[in-house]
């Protein structure tokens, strides 16, 4: 609500909001907390969590109940409600109204404060955010009383028993306990309620002075109205302005990313302005940096460790040669049915690494065994593995497709963050299945001849033709008849 909403003005805005909430068929139960605490950081915050009915009892996801919910908590006046899906994992971040985080940090507050509207300004311009929203409150009405301590010196009042009057009126000082019976009560000290909500109260005020006087606060203050920030948030014990957004319909967080960063090279800020994603944002760039170097580690582990099974520098490579389609057919399934390679995705990547290589594992294992020990050609090996393998390959294959296909499709609660796994896995394992039947017996005796060609010894075909047309030595022949 305003910066200068109360309590009692907060709690009616929240209930406002759980009767329109409350009636949606899809809604099971509300919760809502009004006044700072660890959920709401300021008084004119409040936190509603809203619980739906179980996933089998209701047709729609809960990105679909938060878009039909919005223009109807839009119409409560006086109030801005921001939604988000629960996370059933929560990536760092602060804790903010909405899914992603972009956060502004600068030394010098001033400077802070005169680019955040900015930059939230011109993230509300772009399609691709919904709900963009400023933790800044910079604009709070203060009234501060301005002491003359002379005067108030001269009438023997000190500034701590003005600071104990004031408290003893709007702080709630708690001054005994009434215990009864059954129970006790806590009598609190403060002035009437319809005193609380007006500043010109404070005129009333009276100080006890010595000898039992009663001075009025107006004899030496006076009342003066500021405007001061409700709160000064800071990150990294710099001051901190968080503006958090949610994505549009249909638009992935790598170009939410790419677009707000385009957006803070053409405003040119100021280079002690710093700006960075937090939470999730901030794990999808750190795993769009370092997954190309954990794919590279793993498959040079793979190697290694494939390279001293076989004994072999050449056969790694045709086992490895699998990876390519299953990563071509994860991003293809992923693009058919609309979800973002996100970090979840990218973990079923990962898993593929490990999980594609056992169809040319078995088939090179056995080809390898029967080159080597019975002493059939590469074709002939290769040919029989590839028909006594044939039914291990497709029944370990379809063992990992019937389990990872209740992860792409499954419908329990929480389904929407598991199924990218899923759905990398199966649709992995579906193109480099038929592929890699086909292609890794070409890769293996392409690879055999190479390995071939690369061991004979270096003999030129005219030095060889010299050689042996040449007549033999002398010494050779005499030799040859002694014997």
């Amino acid at each position: 609500a305003r910066e200068d909403s109360s309590f009692k003005a907060m709690s009616a805005h929240v209930q406002k909001i759980v009767e329109v909430v409350r009636h949606d068929p899809a809604v099971s139960g509300v919760f809502a907390f009004t006044g700072a605490s660890a959920y709401n950081p300021t008084e004119n915050t409040a936190r509603v969590f809203i619980q739906l009915v179980p996933h089998d009892q209701r047709s729609e996801t809960s990105g679909q109940i938060i878009r039909r919910l919005r223009p109807k908590v839009a119409a409560v006046e006086g109030v801005k409600f921001f939604m988000q899906s629960g996370q059933d994992i929560s990536i760092g971040g602060r804790l903010s109204r909405t899914l992603y985080q972009y956060t502004l940090t600068d030394t010098d507050v001033e400077e802070l404060n005169h680019w955040a509207p900015i930059i939230e300004r011109e993230m509300r311009k772009m399609h691709e955010l919904e709900d963009v929203a400023s933790d800044q409150q910079i604009a709070s009405p203060h009234i501060a009383i301005e002491i003359d301590r002379d005067a108030a010196s001269r009438m023997g009042i000190s500034p701590s028993l003005i600071d104990e009057t004031l408290y003893d009126a709007f702080g709630q000082r708690q001054v005994t306990t009434i215990y009864t019976s059954t129970s006790q009560y806590k009598v609190i000290l403060e002035v009437q309620p319809e005193y609380q909500e007006d500043p010109t109260a404070l005129s009333k005020i009276y100080i006890a002075g010595p000898g039992g006087t009663q001075v009025p606060l107006s004899a030496f203050a006076h009342l003066a109205s500021k405007v001061e920030p409700l709160s000064v948030n800071h990150q990294g014990q710099f001051p901190a302005v968080t503006l958090s957004f949610n994505l549009a319909p249909g638009v992935a967080l790598g170009q939410a990313v790419d677009k707000i960063q385009a957006m803070m090279t053409q405003l040119r800020v100021p280079q002690t302005l710093d700006a960075s994603f937090q939470g999730t944002a901030q794990a999808f760039q750190a795993s769009l940096s370092s997954t190309p170097l954990l794919v590279a580690a793993a498959i040079l582990v793979v190697y290694i460790v494939l390279g001293m099974l076989y004994e072999s520098y050449i056969h790694p490579i045709t086992i490895l040669s699998a990876l390519p389609s299953a990563g071509v057919g994860a991003l293809l399934a992923l693009m058919l049915l609309h979800y973002d390679l996100s970090v979840i995705a990218m973990v079923g990547v990962v898993l593929l690494i490990g999980i594609v290589k056992k169809n040319a594992i078995m088939m090179i294992d056995f080809a390898l065994q029967a080159e080597r020990l019975e002493g059939k050609s590469p074709q002939e090996a290769i040919h029989q593995a590839c028909l006594l393998r044939f039914r291990p390959i497709m029944m370990t294959t379809f063992a990992a497709l019937f389990g990872a296909t209740p992860i792409a499709f499954g419908q329990g609660a929480g389904s929407e963050l598991r199924r990218p796994l899923g759905i990398a896995i199966v649709g992995g394992l579906l193109v480099s299945q038929w592929l890699t039947l086909y292609t890794t017996p070409v890769i293996y005796l392409y690879l055999e001849r190479f390995s071939r060609w690369v061991g004979r010894p270096y003999r030129p075909s005219r030095v060889q033709e010299a050689l042996s047309d040449a007549p033999r030595p002398a010494l050779a022949e005499s030799r040859h008849g002694a014997e």
